[in-house]
C-alpha cells in the first residue's frame, strides 16, 4: 500500500503547527503566566523550550522521517528490537486517550462558541454569574455529550479525506484563520484602556516572584505545548520525504507555537486588565473571567465570538493530530483501509470520551484515586504517559539508535545548514543525549510525588 505524504512544506508546517497549537497555548498558557508572575515565567519557559521541548520535537520527527512508519513500527525499526516497539505502541495509546478526553473538554469550548453566537456570554454583572452559567451548562449531560459528539464529527470529517486532502488542506485553512482571529483580538486588546498594565505584566520581569514551583510549571509547559510523547510527531514525520530539512522545517513550527502562546496572553491580559481583574484567575479564566469581561466592554459580543472561534480552531487541529497515530497504526500494522480506520478510531474516541463528558454531572460522585474520570485520564496521560513517551523517544534517538547515527540522519537535507552553523550539531548532541532526558525525568518524578 502506497504511504501518504505531505503535498508541500507549507502544508506540513501548518499541519504540525496545528497539532502543537491547542488548548495548552490559548487556555493554559495565559492562566499559568498570570499565576506565576508574568514575564519572568516566560523567560524560564523559553529556556526550557530550548533545552527540552525542541530537542524532543526534533527527535520524534526524525524517528518518523527515518522509519516511514507509525510509532510501533518506527520504534521497532530504529531499535531493531520488538521490546522497543511496545514503547511506540504506548505513545499511540496515549494519543488515543488524549483524543477522548480532549474532545470532551473541547466540546465545552464548541458549546461556548454557540453560546457566544446566540449572545449568552455578554450579559453578566459579575464573575459569579458567569461561573453559575458555566456550572449550569456543565451539569447538563446532554449538552456535554452532544458537543463532544459534534466536535469529534468535525475532526473525523477532516481525517476521512486523508493526509493531503484532509489534514493538510484543513490545516492550510484553519491555521491562517486562527492567526487572523488572534491578531484581531490582540489589536483590539491593545487599544483598550489599561492595556499598558497588561503588557507591563507580561514583558517586565519581576524575578522576586519566580518560585521553584513556577520553574517546574514552566518546564512542564515547555514539554507539553509541542504535542510530544503521544505518537503525533512520529506519525506526521513519517509522511515527510527523506531529504526534507527537518531543522528549518521544524523551527518555524516551534516559533509559531510560541507566538500563539504569547499573543494569546497579550489578548487575554489586555482585556483582563482593562476591566480591573486580577491576572491569576486560574483555569476559570476562560469560562468565568473572560465572559464577564466581554460583558463589560464595547464590542464584547464580537470579541467573545472571535475568542471562542479561536479556541475551537486550535482544539480542532490538535484533536485531529491526536487521532492520526491510531489511524496510521491500523493502516501500517493491521492493513486497514484509511476510511474504516478513521471511523473506528473516531467511534472509539467518542465512546471512551463519554465518561469524561459526564464527569461533572452524572458521574461526578464516581472517583478514581480521589479524582473524577476526566481528571484521572488527564493525570494518567499528562503526568505519566506523555512524559514517558517523550523520554523513550530521546533515549531511542540518543542512546539506542545512537546519537552519531541520529545526527547523520538529521543532516540529510540540511548539509549546508550544519556546515554554516557547526554549533547546531553540538546543541542537538547535548540536548538529545543529556539535557532533555534529565529534564523530562525531573518533570515526570515531580508529577508523581506532587
Amino acid at each position: 500500500m502506497k504511504r501518504d505524504t505531505w503535498g508541500s512544506r507549507l502544508g506540513f508546517i501548518f499541519a504540525v503547527a496545528g497539532s502543537a497549537v491547542g488548548l495548552a497555548n490559548i487556555w493554559r498558557f495565559p492562566y499559568i503566566v498570570g499565576k506565576h508572575g508574568g514575564a519572568a515565567f516566560i523567560v524560564v519557559y523559553l529556556i526550557c523550550l530550548a533545552l527540552m521541548g525542541f530537542p524532543v520535537f526534533i527527535s520524534e520527527m526524525l524517528i518518523g522521517r527515518t522509519a516511514k512508519s507509525s510509532p510501533t513500527g518506527a520504534f521497532r525499526r530504529l531499535s531493531r528490537s520488538s521490546a522497543w516497539s511496545k514503547a511506540g505502541s504506548m505513545t499511540i495509546l496515549t494519543g488515543f486517550i488524549v483524543s477522548s478526553f480532549y474532545s470532551a473538554v473541547a466540546g465545552w469550548i464548541l458549546g461556548y462558541l454557540v453560546e457566544a453566537t446566540v449572545g449568552n456570554l455578554t450579559h453578566f454583572q459579575s464573575t459569579e454569574q458567569a461561573a453559575s452559567h458555566y456550572t449550569n451548562l456543565i451539569n447538563n449531560p446532554w449538552w456535554c455529550c452532544a458537543f463532544h459528539f459534534f466536535f469529534l464529527l468535525a475532526c473525523i470529517g477532516v481525517l476521512y479525506s486523508g493526509v493531503r486532502q484532509g489534514i493538510e488542506r484543513g490545516s492550510k485553512f484553519m491555521m491562517p484563520l486562527l492567526f487572523l482571529v488572534l491578531f484581531i483580538l490582540v489589536i483590539r486588546g491593545l487599544f483598550m484602556e489599561g492595556a499598558g498594565k497588561g503588557l507591563a505584566f507580561l514583558f517586565t520581569p519581576d524575578w522576586s516572584v519566580l518560585t521553584p514551583a513556577a520553574i517546574i510549571v514552566a518546564m512542564g509547559q515547555a514539554f507539553f505545548t509541542l504535542s510530544v510523547g503521544q505518537g503525533t510527531l512520529v506519525t506526521y514525520g513519517s509522511y515527510l520525504k527523506g531529504d526534507e530539512n527537518l531543522v528549518t522545517s521544524s523551527l518555524p513550527i516551534v516559533l509559531m507555537d510560541t507566538l500563539v502562546s504569547i499573543l494569546s496572553a497579550i489578548a487575554v491580559f489586555t482585556i483582563v486588565f482593562s476591566v480591573g481583574m486580577e491576572p491569576n484567575s486560574g483555569p476559570g479564566l476562560i469560562f468565568h473571567t473572560l465572559p464577564w469581561a466581554f460583558s463589560q466592554i464595547s464590542g464584547g459580543y464580537f470579541l467573545a465570538l472571535l475568542f471562542f472561534l479561536l479556541v475551537v480552531l486550535a482544539a480542532l487541529t490538535s484533536e485531529i493530530s491526536a487521532l492520526e497515530p491510531s489511524i496510521a497504526y491500523l493502516i501500517d500494522e493491521r492493513g486497514w483501509k484509511r476510511k474504516p480506520a478513521v471511523l473506528a478510531c473516531g467511534l472509539g474516541a467518542f465512546l471512551l470520551g463519554i465518561p469524561s463528558a459526564l464527569s461533572y454531572n452524572l458521574l461526578k460522585n464516581y472517583t478514581l484515586y480521589g479524582m473524577t474520570f476526566l481528571d484521572f485520564v488527564d493525570f494518567l496521560a499528562s503526568s505519566i504517559l506523555i512524559p514517558l513517551g517523550g523520554l523513550f523517544a530521546v533515549l531511542l534517538v540518543g542512546w539506542r539508535w545512537g546519537i552519531r547515527n541520529a545526527l547523520h540522519a538529521l543532516k540529510e537535507g540540511a548539509e549546508t545548514l550544519f556546515i554554516r552553523f557547526p554549533g547546531i550539531k553540538h546543541y542537538f548532541w547535548f540536548c538529545i543525549k543529556y539535557s532533555a532526558p534529565a529534564l523530562i525525568l525531573f518533570v515526570f518524578l515531580n508529577a508523581l510525588v506532587s
